[in-house]
């Protein structure tokens, strides 16, 4: 008998106990307009046990149960809508049931394209016109959760050769081209808003963030993941450099800071980076990957080292590991240990062996050696909720991947931008 590695056990223990939306854990109902969030809802749920039915781990009923939560009411679209949350939602977690059963939901994806269309087009519209008016952007019009990246995740996957993804690609491309604000140059990208997407007094002068969750490495990823399949805008190659020239001045050593503030700007040289965790939605485990993805579409194999080089490095400093604190899709050891292994099936032989090393570790990291996994599955759903992005569906489905030793049969992390 195969004995399961306890990270996967952990992870078919919480998936158990997701089965039954009647019979989950109350916090993905506690507000009802989560019914239709991917970071909180039914929809990131659904993605679990769809990745189990694609893989022969788990069966198809609490799929369709899930689902049926996340349709029972209309689904959100146009502004109130982005890619963890509404109609694009829905489509990605459709998207993922389809891949396992094709031809399945195929009505409801039909009618889910001519929305997600209709508004990336009058998002671009909207960006295109904020940069003729010379305004700065704000971080909802171009990252991954909410913006205009996360909307073209979707569009690439159902869409990869029409004209909403081009449009967006060229947005994004524009995106990188450099600004005036008071008379100083600044990077496209530039906000007044702060990292929370609210304006932020910490940051009187702005920001450029560098995280793949609401930062550049998003516009990074799908620039370059569009670039490998072979969906191409013009600047698309120069708009992949500017951002890499950029994340290559702010580097240190295998980390980058969250974020560049005209402080730093103004400074006459740069500090040292205090450790802080490599996480996906900032840190280096998602700007390595993007970088790394960018070296493949580029076909650069001196950036395809150093990315893999900075994610190998990061993933197994103690200084970073020790500022992660929970086992979280989003920011915590599953997460990370789907980085590693993702970036390990794209790496280099000998950079591929370090990142499946890091991921290893990284998956002892989320259990205690003598822990029972029905007592942590319990545990992880009463603290961290049963969420995809920060609670325990996500850290189940993260697990997955590198606990088995292979790559998602759903590409479920599409919406994380890292396939």
């Amino acid at each position: 008998m195969t004995t399961l590695h306890p990270a996967l056990r952990l992870s078919d223990r919480i998936a158990e106990l997701l089965t039954d939306p009647a019979t989950a854990p109350a916090a993905w109902s506690s507000r009802p307009q989560w019914r239709q969030s991917l970071a909180h809802g039914a929809p990131g749920i659904a993605l679990l046990h769809i990745e189990r039915a694609a893989t022969g781990r788990g069966p198809w009923e609490p799929v369709r149960s899930w689902l049926s939560v996340a349709v029972g009411a209309p689904v959100t679209s146009g502004a109130d809508s982005y890619l963890y949350y509404g109609a694009p939602a829905l489509a990605h977690a459709l998207t993922c049931a389809a891949q396992a059963r094709p031809g399945a939901y195929q009505r409801a994806l039909d009618r889910l394209d001519q929305v997600l269309a209709a508004d990336a087009l009058r998002r671009c519209e909207q960006a295109e016109a904020r940069i003729e008016r010379g305004d700065l952007p704000t971080l909802a019009e171009f990252d991954t959760i909410r913006g205009l990246a996360g909307i073209g995740s979707i569009l690439l996957r159902r869409a990869p050769g029409v004209e909403p993804i081009r449009r967006v690609l060229t947005c994004l491309v524009r995106l990188t081209e450099d600004v005036k604000y008071n008379g100083e140059v600044r990077p496209g990208w530039w906000t007044l808003d702060g990292p929370s997407g609210a304006r932020d007094e910490r940051f009187p002068g702005g920001h450029a963030n560098s995280g793949l969750a609401h930062g550049i490495a998003g516009p990074l990823a799908l620039l370059a993941l569009a670039l490998r399949r072979g969906v191409e805008v013009d600047g698309q190659r120069e708009a992949i450099r500017a951002v890499l020239a950029w994340l290559e001045r702010w580097r240190d050593g295998h980390a980058w800071p969250y974020w560049t503030t005209a402080t730093h700007l103004a400074g006459p040289e740069r500090r040292p980076l205090a450790s802080q965790r490599p996480s996906w939605c900032y840190g280096t485990a998602g700007i390595a990957r993007a970088q790394q993805l960018a070296a493949l579409g580029l076909g650069d194999p001196s950036l395809r080292n150093e990315a893999e080089g900075a994610l190998a490095a990061a993933l197994v400093d103690p200084h970073a590991l020790a500022a992660t604190t929970d086992l979280s899709a989003c920011h915590g050891y599953a997460g990370l240990a789907h980085i590693a292994q993702r970036a390990a099936a794209d790496a280099s032989p000998r950079n591929a062996g370090r990142l499946r090393s890091a991921a290893a570790l990284l998956l002892d990291a989320t259990h205690s050696p003598h822990a029972d996994p029905d007592n942590q599955a319990r545990r992880l759903l009463e603290t961290a909720g049963p969420a995809f992005l920060e609670g325990a569906a996500g850290t189940a489905l993260a697990l997955l991947a590198p606990a088995t030793g292979n790559t998602p049969a759903t590409r479920w992390d599409t919406c994380m931008l890292t396939s």
